[in-house]
C-alpha cells in the first residue's frame, strides 16, 4: 500500500476526496448506523499474533486502511494474512523467521503509528528487530523513548543507524520494574505484550487504563499469558521465559476462542456527535455506552435528549434548532476523561450551540490544524495557545463552494460534520486520511440521508 502525505496538497489529485451538500442546519438525516470494532484494539491484537504458535483469528475487525496497512507490514515479514471478510480476518506467523521477518518496512510504518506496537511482539520472538520512527497522523510529537527505555531494562541493546532503529536482545528479553512518566497506550500495550515472553516478572506502573489494553490483554490471558491488572494503573506480567532460538514458550492458539474486537467508542462518539447537529432520529447501534461516559455525559448537560441501552444510543426527535443546545468546557485528558480524539468533532457541536466554550487539548499540542477550515466557513474561534482554543456560538455555516482538508483521521471526521452542518457544496480533500478509521464513511453517511459521494 502506497501512503500520501498527510498534509493538505492542492496540486495532488491522486488521494480521494469526498464531494458533499450541505444540510443548511436542517436535521433531516435518520436511521441506524451500525458500529464497528475499535480499529485500536484490533491493529494490537494484529501485532500480538506475532507472539503465537500457530494461525489466530480475529472477529469483528473494521475494514480500515489501517488495517490494511498493518496487514501488509505483517506480510511483508513473512506473515500469512487471510484479508479482512465479513469483519473477519486469520493471520498465521508460523512462516516467520529471525532471518527474514525482524525488518519493518519504513515505507509502511511512515504511514502508520501503531506499527510501532509490533517492535515488542517481533523482539520478544526473536531477539531483534529494526523500524523506522513511526508515522502516522500529524498531530504533535509523539515521542517512541518510552518504548526504548522500557526495552533498555528488559536488556535489550538500541542502536540508531541511518535513520532506523536496531534493537537486540539475543538472549531474550527479562522483566522488570517500568513507570511511564507520561501515560501511553502504545507504550502500555507494547511493552505489555513483550513481557508476556520475557523471562521473570515485570511491572508497569501509571499504565493507561483504555479499555482497548482490556479487549487485548483478556485475550492473551486466555492463551496463556500471566497477565494482571489492565485496566488499572499497575499491570503485572510473569512471563514464558522464552529463549531466543526455542520452538516453545509461545502463547498457544488453541487455548482459545478468536479475538473478539470491541466496538469502537470513538467511532461511536463521532456518529453520536454528528447525529446530534443533523440527524432527526438516528440509533447508533452494537456501541459500548460504558466507555463512553465523558462524552455522554456532557452531551447531556447540553441538552441533547438520548435513550440509551446496553449496546444502543437513539436520538429520536431530535428536531430542536442546535442554538437552543448550551455550551460546555473541554479538557481533554486519558481514559476516562473526554477523548482526545472526539476533540475536533466536539468543537464543531460548540460551533452550533448557545454560549462561549473553552478547549484545553492536554495529549497532543498539534491538533487544531482544522481550526482555519472552521473559521473559513464562519467559524468564531479564537487560537489563545497552541493548546487551547475559545470557541463561541451559534455560527451558521455558509460558502457556496469551497475546498475542505481533512488533517488527520479525527478531524477529518469533523471536517465532515462541518460541511454537513453548512449551506453549500465541498470537497474535502485527503480523504485517505479519514479512511484509516471509518469504513466506507461515505456509504453509511448516504444511508442516512446526506449527499455524498468519493472522488
Amino acid at each position: 500500500m502506497k501512503t500520501a502525505s498527510n498534509q493538505p496538497n492542492q496540486q495532488n489529485q491522486k488521494t480521494p476526496a469526498f464531494l458533499m451538500k450541505g444540510l443548511a442546519g436542517r436535521k433531516t438525516l435518520k436511521g441506524r448506523v451500525t458500529i464497528n470494532g475499535a480499529k485500536n484494539a484490533a491493529l494490537k491484537a494484529m501485532a500480538a499474533a506475532v507472539l503465537f504458535d500457530k494461525k489466530v483469528r480475529l472477529e469483528n475487525v473494521p475494514h480500515t486502511a489501517d488495517i490494511d496497512t498493518m496487514s501488509a507490514i505483517l506480510e511483508k515479514l513473512g506473515a500469512k494474512i487471510t484479508p479482512v471478510r465479513n469483519h473477519v480476518m486469520e493471520i498465521d506467523t508460523t512462516g516467520m523467521t529471525a532471518a527474514n521477518s525482524t525488518d519493518i518496512d519504513p515505507v509502511l510504518a511512515g504511514g502508520m503509528r501503531a506499527s510501532v506496537v509490533l517492535t515488542g511482539p517481533l523482539l520478544a520472538r526473536f531477539g531483534k528487530v529494526s523500524f523506522p520512527a513511526p508515522g502516522g497522523c500529524v498531530i504533535g510529537a509523539r515521542p517512541i523513548d518510552l518504548f526504548l527505555e522500557g526495552y533498555k531494562k528488559m536488556g535489550a541493546k538500541v542502536t540508531l543507524e541511518n535513520g532506523l532503529y536496531q534493537i537486540t536482545a539475543p538472549n531474550g528479553l527479562s522483566g522488570m520494574d517500568n513507570f511511564f512518566h507520561i501515560i501511553s497506550v502504545g507504550g502500555t500495550e507494547t511493552l505489555m505484550m513483550a513481557a508476556t515472553l520475557a523471562k521473570g516478572k515485570t511491572i508497569l506502573s501509571n499504565c493507561a487504563k483504555e479499555p482497548e489494553i482490556i479487549n487485548v490483554a483478556e485475550w492473551l490471558i486466555s492463551c496463556g499469558a500471566k497477565i494482571k491488572g489492565a485496566g488499572t494503573s499497575t499491570i503485572e506480567i510473569t512471563g514464558s521465559g522464552r529463549n531466543i532460538g526455542d520452538a516453545g514458550k509461545l502463547l498457544h492458539a488453541d487455548q482459545a476462542k478468536p479475538f473478539v474486537t470491541i466496538p469502537d467508542r470513538i467511532e461511536a462518539g463521532s456518529f453520536l456527535l454528528l447525529g446530534a447537529l443533523c440527524a432527526k432520529d438516528l440509533v447508533i447501534e452494537k456501541c459500548e455506552p460504558k466507555h463512553m461516559t465523558a462524552v455522554l455525559h456532557l452531551l447531556g448537560d447540553a441538552g441533547v435528549i438520548m435513550e440509551v441501552a446496553a449496546d444502543t444510543i437513539t436520538l429520536k426527535g431530535n428536531a430542536k434548532p442546535n442554538s437552543q443546545s448550551k455550551s460546555f468546557n473541554i479538557s481533554t485528558k486519558e481514559y476516562p476523561g473526554f477523548p482526545t480524539d472526539l476533540q475536533a468533532p466536539a468543537v464543531v457541536f460548540l460551533t452550533q450551540v448557545t454560549g462561549e466554550s473553552s478547549i484545553l487539548e492536554t495529549i497532543f499540542e498539534g491538533r487544531f490544524k482544522y481550526v482555519e477550515d472552521l473559521v473559513q466557513l464562519g467559524a468564531n474561534i479564537t487560537v489563545t495557545d497552541p493548546r487551547e482554543i475559545k470557541v463561541k456560538g451559534p455560527t451558521a455555516f455558509a460558502k457556496p463552494i469551497g475546498d475542505l482538508y481533512a488533517h488527520d483521521i479525527r478531524a477529518g471526521f469533523a471536517i465532515v460534520m462541518a460541511a454537513l452542518v453548512a449551506n453549500g457544496h465541498f470537497k474535502i480533500h485527503n480523504a485517505h486520511l479519514i479512511d484509516r478509521g471509518y469504513e466506507s464513511l461515505e456509504e453509511r453517511l448516504t444511508s442516512l440521508g446526506a449527499d455524498m459521494r468519493r472522488s
